[in-house]
């Protein structure tokens, strides 16, 4: 059985194969066991994406028809990593510290935040990837059809297969790019697959280069002989040499897929360091046998061969079949990696900074109100990636994919670039401004369009009288000579032409334009990002927490936003959820938000939220004076002026509550006495009556069951005060073993009683196995289900129980519809004299919570009450194995 009677088996079992390291590699990453994962070689082999399947076919075909010309394309990437690593790591370090998710996102928020920035920066990014993105469907189809049998295959039989290669992409790359929202924006799995590929195509490259030199060429002796006598293009163009090494390093910059995996995907700065010198040696690999393959193929193949599939013809005309099917992969490799991430990154930019502004626009009702912007966030990137797949396979059509890959890709190259001007000036010039930053993209992406992209399509879009005459006859302006710049490679004319237009625009706009507070302040944190930290000058002021945890549970999800809101409450000495609304709470959690809908969309929600604008005064005098002496001063003035007003809050707040506490002993005292006054009472006095001789048997029935009934209520009472005193005391003994919770809530809505109250359950998510103390479980819920009844004000009272799982824990959360309760009393609820409300209404000494809280300390959890959620609402956190006394107090 001959290899062409494998190639779909192969390409679907390597997928497959790709689909299940990424699995794996997610699976790992979430469960923590895979530092490796962000390790510096798989770093490394992530910058691969870079080698696409212009590098894996159209490189022997460059050669073919260019001579040496090819290897520009490498020594821009080289002299980028060798030379300019520490521009890489200020870009590593500004994403990091600023939250970037993407190319679009770093230009916008330096840039003062500016949304309509961001967009325009997407859209060029959108419209210059078209072109590669055809380019990798067009290696795939064409190597899919000379492989299978057909050595010169029509354009009209591929169009079917590229649509199918092109939703299988879309389909990987939603199925591990989207799957949630992550503040860092990694996506491990995808990564992981990328640096499998890496090795693949190299290997795959190395494999046939080798078959090559020794087997078709000679040695390595008869092959250098061979290639001096090759009729390969000597001739080398200094000044076209100088411009595509150049738009490559530009490219290598710019590109959305190089900075996604660069910059975005980068977990430790210290990895630049290993990729400095393993990326340009994996470059180097790739190379290695670029010029022996192109000198073989003009040999061994007829004249008409496509050079472009030299890497591929050359096996199967030598009857190396299964080398040829190796090589496929290795093809196959380079153009889904890159299809992939530039997929990903794309969709990530268009829904930062397209979808989610324009939504969130349309619904008006600001950020607080806006509904579910998780979701749409997820939404939109999907469609995303299968409208950039879509538009790709689109530009391959309309073009009819003639052109040979090294000149798609180049045209992509010079759009791309167009972002190079407005991302060196944004973080290495501070007087660069958001409309120098427009005009300049504008500009480029005009003159880029007109030169270079447009004529890509052949006469359908420009005709070939403009091409000669140019429009109207007027020859400057012509796309191969515009302005009168004749006799200029038309790469390199675009390219040059574009990025001085450019360039110019920016800083002349820059210079007559005065950027915003934002802008300045911006610009100081990107240019002086490793000499200064961030000071945290968002204004605090107008800031309501309970407002912005609503806002970032529906960013975030419920579970991430609580724990990020409880973590900071903590850092703070605080219990609960709320923290203090300091400059760097805020700061901290406008990067968090940015992480799931970019930086300029998340600034606009807090600013909504805070009924703010951006910049405080602080920031205003930060901005006029920019000495570092200065700036630390004030600095340091505002953090003790912030720590003394906590402390004095902090003091307030302990003296308000102790008062109440004095207050509600004084009113437990009382009550206790009436409490224990009453069924004292009562005993002795139908204990009186029992005595007398003159009662019939029904009365001394009756008269026995009061004072039972009261004695009864005495004992609860005394029980209630003992048990609390035991659990405070450490003296408790738990009765371990396992229980279902589904049970355990059963037992207490029987205990506590039900009448009137709607209860909402899940059984499904109730279906949990603990190893715990089920009797004193029920006493927690119980106690809960009882104050529901006592206090929900609700017209008709519900209740429902919201259970999560986790690793090692269980969260229920017990929520009813009520008004809930009052955030002065919040601090005091758990409190042993507290009770709300009516005493006498409410019954009981108030010590229910209490007790809770002690039983639940004792199994290893807790219970908080839960803000933001409509009605009273408790959480309580069950681990899912207690462990035995000797153990937790050793672990203690």
């Amino acid at each position: 059985m001959t290899a062409q009677s494998f190639v779909v088996p192969a390409a679907l079992g390597y997928g497959a194969l790709l689909f299940a390291i990424a699995a794996l590699a997610e699976a790992r990453a979430r469960q923590g066991r895979a530092r490796w994962l962000r390790g510096p070689w798989v770093y490394t082999l992530s910058l691969s994406v870079y080698c696409t399947a212009w590098t894996f076919y159209g490189a022997v075909g460059y050669a073919a028809r260019s001579g040496l010309e090819f290897a520009t394309i490498y020594l821009g990437p080289t002299l980028v990593m060798i030379g300019w690593w520490w521009g890489l790591r200020k870009l590593v370090r500004i994403a990091r510290v600023q939250r970037i998710t993407s190319i679009a996102d770093l230009v916008s928020s330096r840039f003062g935040k500016s949304g309509p920035l961001g967009a325009g920066v997407t859209l060029l990014a959108l419209v210059g990837t078209m072109p590669y993105i055809a380019l990798q469907l067009q290696s795939l189809t064409v190597s899919f059809a000379v492989l299978g049998g057909d050595p010169r295959p029509a354009f009209e039989d591929l169009q079917a297969f590229a649509l199918w290669a092109a939703a299988g992409l879309a389909l990987f790359t939603i199925l591990f790019g989207t799957r949630a929202l992550d503040a860092s924006e990694r996506h491990h799995g995808v990564v992981t697959a990328i640096a499998v590929e890496a090795i693949v195509k190299l290997v795959a490259l190395v494999a046939v280069g080798l078959f090559v030199t020794f087997e078709v060429l000679g040695g390595p002796g008869p092959a250098m002989a061979r290639i001096s006598a090759s009729d390969l293009p000597a001739a080398v163009a200094p000044g076209r040499w100088v411009g595509i090494m150049a738009l490559a390093a530009a490219a290598f910059l710019t590109l959305p897929r190089m900075f996604h995996v660069a910059v975005v995907e980068n977990a430790d700065e210290g990895h630049l360091r290993t990729a400095s010198w393993a990326f340009p040696l994996y470059l180097f690999a790739m190379s290695l046998f670029v010029v022996p393959i192109a000198v073989a193929g003009l040999e061994a193949l007829p004249p008409d061969a496509n050079p472009d599939l030299f890497v591929l013809t050359l096996p199967m005309a030598a009857g190396r079949e299964w080398l040829a099917l190796l090589a496929f992969l290795g093809g196959f490799s380079a153009a889904t990696s890159m299809v992939i991430v530039a997929a990903l990154a794309l969709a990530t930019m268009v829904s930062n900074h397209i979808v989610v502004p324009m939504w969130l626009w349309s619904q008006g009702g600001g950020a607080a109100l806006s509904g579910d912007v998780r979701r749409t966030t997820v939404l939109s990137r999907r469609v995303a990636i299968g409208a950039v797949l879509l538009l790709g396979w689109a530009y391959w059509r309309a073009s009819d994919g003639g052109e040979a890959l090294a000149a798609i890709g180049l045209v992509s190259f010079v759009g791309v670039a167009q972002i190079l001007p407005a991302l060196l000036g944004g973080i290495f010039w501070r007087g660069g401004t958001r409309w120098g930053a427009a005009a300049g993209l504008v500009t480029g992406f005009a003159v880029w369009s007109w030169t270079l992209f447009l004529p890509s399509f052949g006469d359908g879009i420009v005709p070939a009288a403009v091409m000669v005459d140019g429009p109207f006859a007027m020859g400057w302006l012509r796309p191969t000579s515009l302005f009168g710049l004749s006799g200029m490679d038309p790469v390199v004319h675009a390219f040059v032409l574009s990025m001085l237009l450019n360039s110019f625009a920016f800083v002349a706009v820059s210079l007559v334009t005065f950027p915003t507070p934002l802008e300045r302040l911006q610009g100081a944190a990107f240019t002086g990002v490793f000499e200064s930290r961030a000071s945290g000058a968002d204004d605090a002021r107008g800031a309501d927490p309970e407002a912005l945890m609503v806002m970032a549970q529906r960013l975030l999800g419920p579970g991430r936003a609580q724990a990020f809101f409880r973590g900071w409450a903590a850092r703070q000495g605080q219990d609960g959820y709320l923290p203090d609304p300091t400059p760097e709470f805020l700061m901290a959690l406008e990067r968090e938000l940015a992480g799931s809908v970019g930086g300029a969309t998340a600034d606009a929600m807090m600013a909504q939220v805070m009924g703010r604008r951006a910049i405080s005064v602080a920031d205003l005098v930060a901005v006029a004076d920019e000495t570092a002496q200065v700036l630390e001063q004030s600095h340091a003035l505002q953090l003790k002026t912030e720590e003394a007003e906590r402390a004095a809050r902090g003091l307030r707040d302990a003296n308000a509550a102790l008062t109440r506490l004095a207050r509600q002993k004084d009113a437990f005292l009382g009550q206790i006495s009436h409490e224990l006054r009453t069924p004292m009472t009562s005993i002795r006095a139908f204990a009186d009556i029992l005595m007398s001789n003159d009662l019939s048997d029904a009365e001394r029935a009756r008269y026995a069951g009061t004072v039972h009934d009261e004695a009864m209520r005495l004992t609860r009472l005394l029980d209630d005060l003992l048990d609390l005193s035991v659990l405070e005391n450490g003296q408790v003994r738990l009765n371990l073993a396992e229980a279902r919770l589904d049970a355990v809530i059963d037992r207490a809505l029987l205990a506590a009683g039900t009448h009137g109250l709607a209860v909402r359950r899940d059984p499904v998510d109730e279906r949990v196995t603990l190893f715990t103390d089920a009797d004193r479980l029920v006493q927690v819920f119980a106690n809960l289900v009882t104050n529901v009844r006592k206090y929900c004000d609700a017209e008709s009272p519900e209740l429902r129980f919201e259970v999560r799982r986790r690793d090692a824990e269980v969260l229920v959360d017990v929520v009813d519809n009520g008004t809930g309760i009052a955030p002065a009393d919040r601090t005091v609820i758990f409190e042993k004299f507290a009770r709300l409300g009516d005493h006498a209404a409410a019954g009981g000494a108030g010590l229910g919570l209490a007790i809770s809280r002690e039983i639940m300390e004792r199994l290893g959890g807790g219970i908080a009450y839960l803000p933001g959620q409509g009605g009273t609402a408790f959480r309580v956190r069950l681990p899912r194995r207690v462990a035995p006394a000797g153990h937790r107090e050793a672990a203690e």
